[in-house]
């Protein structure tokens, strides 16, 4: 596979994930389309392995690499959930690996990735630069490294989710996901726009961490300070060279939304879908609640819930704050 992915890609993807992966529900709730006024369909991604949809690409990158490779191992940086997915993949397929986290990595993720056999290196996010700690330890144990989302590998398999939901609910209107690094985002436009070339691609970010939609206004790859947001897995400073120019070509409209907004929809998928979902994974949520989805009424939305990995610490502290 080259640098770009194409429909194919995500295709065969998908068929190396088929049994490895699991086929996530596609759910509903009457109760979430009367509110918002759309038809919507949650493709359930915090019931993934790992807790999230970058098992997904994690495990597609980690097996594609040759056995020179995999002897040699992997080594990743991430706050949690392509820790998770890149530590789980390497213990299903026998490979050494070492994860560079963020010292404020919520616990549940560290203790997750160091479950699966990984070990954890932590750095300062407000001092040290990840990819350079990443790129010492590499260069220092000769591993190889699969970063995030900025890898073509790792977005075919993001893609898979979209692909599976379209399968299932071919008529969608638009869907919405997310948006970090732009992995998962940019492999489910490339997943959507080979089933529909008019499915519209919305994404949607915490406003604390809104590179991704300064960008798509901009026309140019925006960098912000290290966001200090709820939403840990979007806690990203730009895009990646791979998936700008995706989201550039394939994405109508990127929407933010407070961190008022991403608890208060946390509350309300507990609350009323009995879900457990972190904040990240409930920002597209919290933009339809809001109000803030560019969407006609009555149009069939998928939506993306990209991962459950809730540190208990914070969830005790938000859900405190609730009349439950």
């Amino acid at each position: 596979m080259g640098k770009s992915v194409n429909f194919d890609d995500i295709v065969q993807a998908a068929q190396n994930l088929d049994v490895i992966a699991n086929r996530t529900p596609v759910m509903t709730s009457r109760s979430f389309n009367e509110w918002t006024g759309y038809e919507v369909y949650f493709k359930c991604e915090h019931f993934q392995r790992g807790g999230a949809f970058k098992f997904r690409g994690a495990y597609h990158a980690v097996s594609g690499l040759d056995d020179d490779d995999k002897k040699r191992g992997v080594i990743a940086f991430s706050s949690g959930n392509h820790a998770q997915g890149i530590a789980l993949a390497a213990k299903i397929l026998g490979i050494e690996t070492v994860i560079v986290m963020p010292q404020d990595t919520p616990g549940v993720k560290v203790e997750a990735t160091r479950g699966y056999g990984a070990e954890i290196v932590f750095y300062d996010r407000w001092k040290e630069d990840r990819e350079q700690v990443a790129k010492r330890w590499m260069e220092q144990k000769r591993m190889v490294l699969i970063p995030p989302f900025d890898h073509p590998r790792v977005i075919a398999g993001a893609g898979t989710a979209a692909l599976e939901l379209l399968r299932e609910v071919p008529e969608l209107d638009g869907i919405m996901t997310p948006v970090g690094g732009g992995g998962l985002i940019s492999g489910t436009a490339i997943a959507a726009h080979g089933v529909n070339p008019s499915i519209r691609i919305v994404g949607a970010e915490p406003a604390k961490a809104n590179d991704a939609a300064l960008s798509l206004a901009k026309g140019e790859r925006v960098t912000i300070d290290s966001p200090d947001t709820i939403a840990d897995g979007l806690r990203t400073t730009s895009l990646g060279t791979l998936t700008f120019p995706v989201i550039q070509n394939h994405v109508s409209e990127i929407v933010t939304v407070t961190e008022e907004e991403i608890i208060e929809a946390m509350r309300y998928i507990f609350t009323r879908f009995k879900w457990v979902v972190e904040p990240s994974g409930a920002v597209t949520v919290a933009a339809l609640l809001a109000g803030k989805v560019p969407f006609a009424c009555g149009q069939k939305i998928g939506v993306i819930i990209s991962g459950g990995n809730l540190d208990p610490g914070l969830w005790a502290k938000i859900s405190g704050k609730w009349d439950i």
